[in-house]
């Protein structure tokens, strides 16, 4: 029979472990989801495969889907500063380095990214910081054009943004199916050439 202080947070307790248990359920999770999907997946199984009671995972996540949630949150930061990839007047080498970039935070965590595009089509709250993440993509996709043109471009900017931003989006949404990366070269090279840049 399991004890109140056993089921009690260990952060509760004075104890130091209490982030690594939170650390160990959205771990075990991830795995299992990719494994068996996330309605497939029990959190019984998930508290049995992390080693903690099943309370501790209720405890620190109010309903399952809660557990999709905090996953999201540990993809890899998708924000670049664009002094990082803007070279002035070289809008392709630019628009290279920022999704070259971008694809090698995915590689860290691809298997994370996988099972999160997969459930985003029945779960609004993963769809809804899928979402969150693509505009962040458009939005510096938008910098780094208005940073690599000097004097500005004589296209629409806003369109090239979200275009080159759905195709980031798309090629990050299929990478588990490829076996090595996409450049999207012609795709910047098309781009570059409405804006009068290419």
């Amino acid at each position: 029979m399991t004890t109140e202080a056993e089921t009690e947070p260990a952060r509760d307790r004075g104890d130091s472990s209490a982030g690594s248990a939170r650390e160990r359920i959205l771990e075990t999770a991830g795995e299992l989801f990719a494994e068996y999907g996330y309605d497939a997946t029990p959190t019984s199984r998930i508290a049995e495969n992390a080693r903690v009671p099943k309370g501790l995972i209720h405890y620190y996540f109010k309903r399952k889907e809660d557990i999709l949630v905090a996953l999201v949150e540990r993809l890899p930061e998708q924000r670049v500063r664009c002094e990082e990839v803007v070279v002035r007047g070289d809008l392709i080498g630019s628009l290279r380095a920022l999704v070259g970039e971008l694809d090698r935070r995915l590689r860290s965590s691809l298997p994370l990214s996988h099972l999160l595009w997969r459930e985003a089509d029945t779960h609004e709250a993963v769809r809804s910081a899928l979402t969150q993440r693509f505009q962040l993509i458009v939005e510096q996709t938008r910098r780094v054009i208005e940073g690599a043109l000097p004097g500005g471009a004589p296209g629409d900017i806003d369109t090239a943004s979200v275009l080159l931003a759905r195709a980031i989006n798309h090629d990050h949404s299929t990478a588990r199916l490829r076996a090595t990366g996409v450049e999207l070269d012609r795709e910047i090279r098309l781009i570059a050439r409405a804006l009068g840049a290419g």
